[in-house]
Formats: structure tokens, sequence, C-alpha cells
């Protein structure tokens, strides 16, 4: 799962003992099922630990959640519930039961943020919300809370062996939110409403810039803007989108729409768009 023995083989934990404070009034209260439960909390760890694993090993999952739980639930402050909550993690992920897995790692991530199992909770944090993410016509917040657990692995963790795949699926998170403000703009466009527009338009040239949305976000601000009367934008849309995109249909088509009104791409290094482009904040 992580690419690395999760077992403890070879560690021995000295078993913490409990005292447990009875009420005089209430021991003579004791019935079979809290005499079972006292038995129960008898379990060394290791066994429960190494209970869990096994069944793990063979496959049955949900019988192998239950025992990380009952470990984590009867000894929450030992090692073996620390690599318990990993697994729990991981079974959950596997099982597709996403909420409970993200729960588990987040957890994790609370209670041993130096572990070196810390990336990998992270990670399992991001594939959870990757694997939901939504048709491009629904609401996006799922892929919002992806890219923001890859980005956060590759920032908190660079040398970590997830980092690779987490940049690949950050820029498939990205690429979607990118298309979904291009949806929304390409509404509002249709409309008329070209500052509605313009406005998602202007999003995804700036927070977007490395997804393959941007050279239509390019022309469509250069649609935009021209329907406007703003000029002077619209020509520096269209030639930001020459200079990076020169062979693409989109540059064809924003010399095509400016030349109909006698103008040319021309950029004005002082509007925001050319600013995007140079990397100067706004």
């Amino acid at each position: 799962m992580t690419g690395k023995d999760t077992g403890f083989s070879g560690t021995k934990l000295l078993l913490r003992v409990a005292v447990l404070a009875v009420p005089l009034g209430l021991a003579a209260c004791s019935s079979t099922d809290e005499a079972d439960e006292f038995a129960l909390n008898d379990t060394p760890p290791e066994v429960l630990y190494n209970e869990g694993l096994a069944l793990r090993a063979e496959g049955r999952l949900r019988q192998a959640d239950e025992k990380f739980q009952e470990l984590d639930k009867l000894y929450p402050y030992s090692e073996y519930a620390k690599k318990s909550l990993v697994n729990m993690a991981f079974i959950n992920y596997s099982r597709g039961k996403y909420p409970e897995a993200t729960s588990a790692a987040r957890r994790f991530l609370t209670l041993y943020p130096g572990s070196d199992d810390a990336a990998y909770a992270l990670y399992i944090i991001g594939q959870s919300y990757y694997r939901q993410i939504p048709d491009i016509t629904r609401d996006q917040e799922v892929t919002v809370k992806a890219a923001s657990a890859f980005a956060e692995l590759i920032e908190r963790y660079p040398d970590s062996e997830y980092v690779a795949d987490s940049e690949t699926k950050l820029l498939a998170a990205q690429d979607q939110l990118a298309g979904k403000e291009m949806q929304v703009g390409r509404f509002y466009l249709n409309k008329r409403n070209y500052i509605a527009g313009i406005n998602r338009f202007k999003t995804v040239v700036l927070n977007y810039q490395t997804t393959r949305h941007v050279e239509e976000a390019l022309f469509r601000l250069t649609e935009s803007y021209y329907s406007l009367g703003v000029v002077n934008e619209a020509q520096t849309a269209a030639a930001i989108l020459g200079h990076n995109y020169p062979d693409t249909e989109w540059y064809k088509d924003a010399y095509s729409l400016l030349n109909s009104g006698g103008y040319e791409p021309s950029e004005d290094e002082g509007s925001w768009i050319s600013r995007a482009f140079r990397g100067i904040s706004l």
C-alpha cells in the first residue's frame, strides 16, 4: 500500500495496565457483558494488530477495518493504534468508503504530523477526493479539495514518493476546475452578460494558466472585450494568445475578429492580461 512495511516485525511494546476506579455502589452491578469487555481489553495490542493485518491480507477488508477500529478504541495512544489509523484509511479507500478514509487519514495527520506515513495519509485524502470528481456540469467542491490535498502534499513533503503522481493528479484537477470556469463563462457570454463571462475567463488566466483551457480563455476575453468596445484589452488578449499559441485556431479566430473591425492584435503592457503572463502580481 505505501511501498513500505506497515508491520512491527521484531518490535515489542509493553502493555499498559489501566487502573479503573470503580465506585463501590456500582461494583455489584457487574454483568456477563462487562466481564466479556474486560476480557477483551486484556487482548494485547500486537495481537489485535496482527489479526487485522492477516484479515487485510486475506482480502477481508471489512473485518480488518473492524479489528483496527477495536485496537484504536482499546489502545488509542499506542504505536499499534498509530499504524492502525493508516490501515483504516487505506482499507476504507480500497472499499470506496471515501469519507471514512479521509476521516481516518486526517485524524492521523492531526495526531502524527511528523510521521513517516504523513505523506501517505495526505495522499489517501487527495486520492479519495480525486475518485469522487464529478462531471464538469456539476459542482466542483470535491475537485477543489482534491487539488488542495495534492498541492499540500507537494509543498510539505517534496521528497515523498507520492509527489510525482500528486503532480499529475493536481494538473488534472486544475484542468477540471478551469473547464468548469469556461463552461460558466460561455453561458454568460451566450447571454451577452460580458462582464460576468470576463470574470470567469479571468479566473482561468490567473489561476489555471498551465491548463489546456487558457487558449480558449484568451480568445473569449478577446471576444468579450471587443463586444464591450474595450478594444485595447481585446487586442492585448489576442496578442498574448498569438505570442504563446500562434498556430491554434483560437488565435486565428481572434485575429479575424479584430481584423473585421480594422484592428490587429497589440499588447498593452499595462493590461492585467499582459501582467498576468509576465508573472506580475495583480
